[in-house]
């Protein structure tokens, strides 16, 4: 016990020598405090106490993009009152460099610097801060006392040459709001919340939102899932969603197997209010352990849980990649000069084709449900220029030329994804499809190692076939339209008119059925068009209004809540409508029947190919 007292007192002495000698210690992480209980004209109070610099100047970043979104959103624009200051509490002089970057002068002297953060969502509303939304999912909310919508990118910030060290994020804010996030907690305290991360990119892989608790959580094989949810008005909870969720994620590991490792993940569900100043930009946003989703809470029910299917299911199936294979420009991801990979194709192509064909596979959706899909994906596929490679679109997709294409990257990358699937089963005799490619080059490569871009195609053809390699060179990187009957044909699948269930306002899902009196706000059945089976069934002719639905009046201030509605309905529901015919009101009362458009889509025809196809979709 003496020797160690003596050792402890010697290292205190010379502690206290080099203290005296370089006047301050190295930090060699960074530390930041969000204070989101003092919260003041809708902006919180961000400061950052950095690493040593050994340098006269330094330079603070807020990302100008983010991984998984491809458009530059300059989240600098939402920051304001950037100040630096010394120890002794004296201001230095910074500059601001560009909408993301501010240059600090007296680097060395630098003991904290501040800032106030803005939120994106209200904008989005407003048009403001330079007329460009951010895609919400990606975005930041902050309603004070209610809830806080923490994409990390757009509170916290990076020093040049530093971001590689680790994080240490305190957040304080109020009690009785709790935060839904994958990071661990390591603050027993209930109004402080304490986060570490191991360089800045893992920090900007880990949202969290704080709200009032409304969550639930559950086990997939080895896996914990949290799902968290905000709905202002109260329409939904977690609970409502759970059981919908939980069915989709145990068919998603069942069909994935063993390539993912992720040992939590939590889908952080924010519900926009459409009645106010709110998030417009519905979808989700991908990160390794969790997604951040935003959908309008005026959805009905049934509508929602299958938006939710398809978004989390696509964001889930991230953790293949680009979050486990990937090139290393997402490794090394330049979050203010990024640099684009030629595989989009892969990155969100493939993605959005698992989300699809996981569903078939497990039976959450007939083989007509799935064709049905894809033949959506070509025709819109087509509204793009067929013959522009998408590894240059991908490679240039910030580039104004490129990037009104970017929708195309879950339209005909899934469907090169599909046409890749339906080749490795032609060559494997039905044995390999593209879930074993992708596990071949998880195995080859991992969330470590990242390839080359100018490589991944020679690897994918050395891991399948030479056939493989072909199309991605042919239709791929280059200019040929994919012939994709010949594809859908390699399974015993022909074009063939099939009848698909409509929209009882919108014909083919475009052409609407009804109109609006300006001067009145009436909604009406317009005069010439055509009536459609639901509206026979139930007696409605041209030119009658509309006045309420199941006891809700609707006119032009809400006809997009009947739309939205109607996209729940289902074949035999009980409805009751109130319709104004000839200047009187009355009440039609019956059954929904729900209009069947003709489409083009594919049917199985070839009976000899029928080992193929059960391959291809329930292999």
């Amino acid at each position: 016990m003496k020797k160690l007292i003596c050792t402890l007192a010697l290292a205190a002495v010379l502690v206290s020598c080099k203290t005296a000698q370089n006047n301050t210690p190295t930090i060699n992480d960074v530390n930041v405090a969000i204070d989101l209980v003092n919260v003041n004209d809708d902006k919180v109070m961000v400061t950052i106490t950095p690493p040593t610099f050994t340098t006269e100047t330094v330079t603070f970043h807020i990302p100008k993009t983010v991984p998984g979104t491809y458009s530059e959103d300059n989240y600098g624009r939402f920051i304001e009152a950037v100040k630096a200051y010394d120890a002794k509490g004296n201001l230095l002089t910074i500059t601001k460099k560009d909408e993301n970057s501010w240059i600090i002068a007296d680097a060395k002297k630098i003991s904290k610097i501040t800032y106030l953060v803005n939120d994106s969502f209200d904008v989005e509303v407003s048009g403001g801060m330079g007329g460009k939304d951010v895609f919400s999912p990606a975005g930041t909310n902050i309603a004070a006392g209610e809830n806080f919508m923490i994409n990390t990118h757009g509170f916290v910030g990076y020093f040049e040459g530093k971001s590689e060290l680790p994080y240490k994020v305190t957040v304080t804010h109020p009690a009785a709001l709790w935060g839904a996030t994958s990071l661990t907690d390591t603050d027993a305290s209930a109004d402080k919340d304490v986060f570490m991360t191991s360089r800045y990119a893992e920090l900007v892989d880990h949202p969290i939102m704080y709200s009032k608790p409304d969550y639930t959580t559950f086990k997939v094989d080895d896996m914990d899932i949290l799902i968290s949810v905000y709905s202002p008005n109260g329409t939904y909870k977690a609970a409502d969603i759970t059981p919908a969720m939980e069915t989709m994620m145990r068919a998603q590991k069942k069909f994935l197997g063993p390539v993912n490792a992720t040992k939590k993940y939590s889908v952080l569900l924010y519900l926009s209010d459409m009645k106010k100043a709110d998030a417009k930009g519905f979808g989700a946003l991908e990160h390794t352990t969790s997604t951040t989703v935003v959908m309008p809470e005026m959805m009905p029910k049934a509508a929602l849980l299958e938006q939710l299917k398809d978004v989390v299911s696509h964001e889930f199936f991230h953790i293949v990649t680009p979050l486990t294979v990937h090139s290393n420009e997402i490794q090394y991801f330049d979050f203010n000069n990024p640099k684009m990979s030629e595989h989009l194709w892969m990155y969100e192509g493939v993605t959005e084709y698992f989300a699809n064909l996981f569903q078939v596979n497990q039976g959450l959706i007939s083989e007509e449900d799935f064709y049905n899909r894809m033949v959506d994906k070509i025709d819109q596929s087509k509204r793009f220029d067929e013959k522009m490679p998408f590894t240059t679109m991908s490679k240039n997709i910030l580039d104004k030329q490129y990037k009104d294409s970017y929708y195309n990257v879950y339209l005909k990358g899934a469907l090169i994804a599909m046409c890749v699937d339906i080749q490795m089963r032609e060559s494997s005799n039905g044995e390999k499809g593209i879930l074993d490619l992708m596990h071949a080059l998880s195995a080859e490569y991992g969330t470590k190692k990242a390839f080359n871009d100018d490589e991944l195609f020679a690897k994918i053809t050395s891991l399948s076939y030479p056939a493989i390699g072909e199309f991605l060179k042919t239709y791929v990187s280059g200019e040929t339209p994919i012939p994709y009957d010949q594809y859908f044909a390699k399974m015993g699948v022909t074009q063939a008119k099939v009848k698909k269930a409509g929209n009882p306002f919108l014909k083919d899902q475009t052409t609407p059925y009804i109109t609006v009196d300006q001067s009145t706000k009436e909604i009406k059945i317009l005069p010439e068009i055509e009536l459609n089976a639901f509206m026979k069934t139930l007696g409605i002719k041209n030119n009658d209004i509309i006045v309420s639905v199941n006891d809700t009046n609707y006119n032009l201030d809400n006809i997009y809540d009947l739309i939205m509605l109607s996209m729940g309905w289902k074949e035999g529901d009980p409805i009751t409508m109130k319709i104004k015919r000839n200047g009187k009101e009355q009440v039609i009362k019956g059954k929904i029947t729900l209009p069947m458009d003709e489409v083009e889509g594919y049917h199985a025809t070839d009976n000899s190919k029928a080992k193929l196809k059960e391959g291809w979709l329930k292999g």
